[in-house]
């Protein structure tokens, strides 16, 4: 009887926390090496967990791109903080992401006594260092290290990439063994539909970031592989208001015009074809409280 070889591959979870704007999702686009997870100077943009699939060797890293973790106001804001701790909650590793520009703010002291109590392996992520000098820090550091306990300190640029291979290579090291969850060249769990959903909020944020709320979202209604090899994508953005609806429009169409330019353009280059994108705008008062809106953006509806 021949014994049955160890399998030499790891896999396993890695959870990216932090306050709004910390850089959880630059971080992973940026080991993933490509786009899976929406970036704006708008805060709390991402809303569900996004799944980025990295490989280091014979192991494979599954990033956990988590919501933004601030003081919850409104029932969506619960929903996206109640995922992010869940998906804290649910992982092999946990990392939590500070921002050295804005430094230990009383948000960032919240989630580090709250990330203390969870009993998984952390490490800690001082991000955007090319923005400060490097005795702050080396402070900064230090003050967090007080609060919370980590394995592990990385100083790195998420957006220049500096010292992100330190990261992966780290965290490839901690996974447990076991086969990989994803093909090799599957980059995200999110289905197509969503991930396009999501490019297209992404345009909505960048174009009216000052006068458009939160209170938007955007759903994808019809995919469609046409003979030709082209794809034909038909989105809904939903808002709470004429008023809002009149924002997403523009002036003679203009801003709408803007915004599908924009996603069709990156989409072409996600999906490798040329993209008919029809955008839709739909008011559909207090969305914020239908249980179907939260399904459609993988969030659990917070009674």
């Amino acid at each position: 009887m021949t014994d049955i070889a160890e399998p030499n591959t790891k896999c396993g979870f890695v959870a990216l926390i932090g306050a709004p704007n910390a850089g959880k999702s630059t971080l992973v686009n940026k080991i993933v090496g490509t786009k899976v997870s929406i970036v704006t100077h708008k805060v709390q943009t991402t809303r569900s967990l996004i799944r980025g699939i990295a490989i280091e060797g014979d192991d494979q890293v599954i990033f956990v791109d988590t919501p933004g973790i601030f003081p919850p106001k409104r029932r969506l804001d619960r929903a996206m903080v109640d995922t992010a701790w869940g998906g804290a909650k649910d992982a092999d590793l946990v990392a939590v992401l500070v921002d050295a520009r804005k430094g230990l703010t009383e948000q960032v002291e919240n989630i580090l006594e709250r990330a203390d109590g969870i009993k998984l392996p952390k490490v800690l992520i001082i991000n955007k260092i090319d923005l400060v000098k490097r005795d702050s820090l080396l402070a900064l550091t230090q003050k967090i290290n007080e609060i919370a306990s980590f394995d592990e300190t990385f100083m790195v640029s998420a957006l220049n990439g500096d010292h992100t291979d330190d990261i992966m290579t780290y965290f490839a090291s901690q996974m447990p063994k076991g086969p990989w969850l994803y093909p090799e060249d599957m980059i995200s769990d999110l289905p197509m539909r969503q991930l396009a959903a999501e490019i297209t909020r992404e345009k909505v944020f960048l174009r009216l970031h000052e006068e458009l709320p939160y209170a938007s979202t955007v759903e994808t209604e019809k995919w469609e592989q046409k003979p030709d090899g082209s794809v034909r994508i038909e989105q809904v953005i939903y808002v709470e208001r004429d008023s809002q609806k009149m924002i997403v429009l523009g002036k003679g169409g203009k801003s709408i015009k803007a915004i599908s330019m924009a996603a069709r353009e990156e989409l072409s280059q996600i999906v490798e074809a040329k993209v008919h994108l029809f955008l839709f705008v739909k008011v559909r008062e207090r969305w914020v409280d239908d249980p179907e809106r939260y399904r459609e953006m993988g969030l659990d509806f917070p009674v």
